[in-house]
């Protein structure tokens, strides 16, 4: 594919011959601050005026913003490709193993692809095939089940792919998976957070995992009290930590008191200084505390070294092992978003989960998964949780049904969803053997929609009675036409299956594309 350079004859500021009145109808259309940051942009990288037509900002995000722009093409065609603008700060390794992401996993199997990459000093354009498509928020009432079916179906198709190169995208959500209603296409997009596997195939995520984050850092400021993993004598942490104690054995005891002052008072130390002598195996007996098991945190826990675990990832698509901090997270958490999305449009609510925090998320999955199977699962990956009360498992055909408007028949074993005005907020802790935060206090947000309305009292020759007895009719019969009447099992044992919530036991993408729902696929 070859771009021709654009003429010098008359060209507008953006580099492309435009008349008056197609300069005065853009500038019409577009608004103010997006026309500055599309000057900025090319102040940025002069290079995009001789080959782009720059016509709108059709996206942005906390590291990076979209353009539509425009090329001519040697043949004399024009086509439109995304522009996508990296934030200056962006790490160059990171920059460069997305590219590579797109460019050896790239351009099949719904996985977009990269056309060209343009670099001026810290600025960089990464240039796609542009796909137009329509946002799943603005059509998932209008969706038949055979058109979730099938972007369910191409999501794994693209999840296998890049799973197959040791790519975890850590971002599967439907404003990253593209859809084209009218020419049923696909596109998974945006790599930017993407992780590689312990046999990832990319090369520079393995610099990324092992060069760019060999310092711990807190992430967007949090204060997370877990240590790094069950067995303490396995974590990075505690290897420091038992090298430290051998160098104290070994130095001189005048430089060791001298190093001691220096440093200052530890929390714990402090604590047991006088009944032991040796504060770094207190520190070590203390990984068990009075306040495990509890629902309180205790100055010893607050005292703990933050735990360092990915957390990238929108949340409400965030899988359980993402939320409690688990150090080792696969493929599998794009699998549990997937399933999220599934849950989402099976249900016809986006988003699905709203949380804000990690705790409230996960007290949101186990409204929907139970609270003692998300406890059964959490010691899976050696993690502790504890909440104050039980939360029955939801039946996800009855919920997804009710959510949408569906009544069950009497013959449903029917579980009822929680009552918004009623429902007190279970006390969450999660431990790895430590406490972390504090338990949430605040009500759990509801689907209030799920109420089955009260009876409506009909009295003869009520026009509203009337009206809304022809709009429930209305409804039903869309719903007929849709397909929403005739979902199959298989559906929702997909659904369960990709909300496992045991990454150990969770069905792969592979697999998932295997299931009896895509057998005529």
């Amino acid at each position: 594919m070859e771009i021709s350079p654009v003429c010098t004859e008359g060209i507008s500021s953006n580099g492309f011959t435009q008349t008056k009145s197609d300069r005065g109808s853009r500038r019409s259309k577009i608004p103010r601050d997006v026309e500055l940051d599309i000057e900025s942009l090319y102040k940025s990288i002069p290079q995009l005026t001789k080959v782009f037509r720059i016509i709108d900002k059709i996206g942005e995000g906390t590291f990076s913003s979209v353009y539509l722009g425009e090329a001519q093409m040697r043949d004399g065609k024009r086509e439109m490709f995304a522009l996508k603008h990296l934030i200056p700060t962006s790490h160059p390794t990171r920059i460069a193993a997305e590219l590579q992401c797109l460019t050896l996993a790239g351009g099949r199997e719904n996985v977009i692809g990269v056309t060209y990459c343009f670099r001026k000093e810290d600025h960089v354009v990464i240039v796609m095939p542009y796909m137009e498509h329509q946002p799943i928020v603005e059509i998932i009432g209008s969706l038949s089940f055979e058109e979730v079916r099938l972007y369910i179906y191409h999501l794994l198709k693209a999840l296998r792919h890049i799973h197959q190169f040791g790519i975890i995208h850590r971002d599967i959500k439907p404003n990253n998976f593209l859809y084209n209603r009218s020419s049923r296409k696909y596109a998974l997009v945006d790599f930017g957070l993407a992780q590689g596997t312990a046999d990832t195939q990319i090369e520079l995520l393995k610099v990324d995992l092992t060069g760019l984050r060999k310092v711990p850092r807190p992430v967007f400021g949090e204060r997370n009290l877990n240590s790094c993993a069950p067995a303490p004598s396995t974590t990075k942490q505690c290897a420091i930590k038992t090298e430290q104690v051998k160098s104290m054995r070994t130095e001189d005891p005048a430089t060791r008191r001298l190093s001691a002052a220096s440093r200052g008072p530890l929390p714990v130390r402090t604590q047991s200084s006088s009944s032991s002598q040796k504060p770094p195996r207190t520190v070590q007996q203390g990984l068990t505390c009075n306040c495990r098991l509890t629902d309180r945190v205790c100055n010893i826990c607050m005292s703990r070294k933050q735990q360092v675990a990915p957390r990238a990832g929108t949340p409400g698509f965030r899988a359980p092992e993402v939320l409690t901090k688990c150090p080792n997270q696969g493929t599998a958490i794009d699998v549990w978003s997937a399933g999220v999305i599934l849950l989402s449009l099976l249900s016809g609510r986006y988003p699905f989960f709203k949380a804000s925090d990690d705790l409230i998320a996960l007290t949101q999955i186990m409204t929907i998964r139970g609270s003692r199977e998300t406890i059964q699962a959490a010691k899976a990956f050696g993690k502790a949780v504890v909440c104050s009360r039980e939360l029955p498992r939801q039946d996800l055909r009855t919920l997804c049904e009710t959510l949408r408007g569906r009544r069950p028949s009497p013959d449903d074993d029917v579980t009822p969803l929680p009552d918004a005005n009623t429902a007190v907020s279970p006390r969450l802790k999660i431990q790895d053997d430590t406490p972390t935060h504090r338990p949430p206090e605040r009500t759990l947000k509801q689907h209030k929609d799920a109420e089955t309305p009260p009876k409506q009292h009909i009295q003869t020759g009520s026009k509203e009675t009337v009206h809304k007895q022809s709009s429930q009719t209305d409804l039903e019969v869309e719903e007929k036409e849709r397909g929403w009447d005739r979902v199959p099992d298989e559906t929702y044992d997909l659904l369960d299956r990709l909300l496992d919530l045991n990454p150990a036991t969770r069905i792969t993408a592979a697999q998932a594309l295997q299931h009896p729902l895509f057998k005529d696929l």
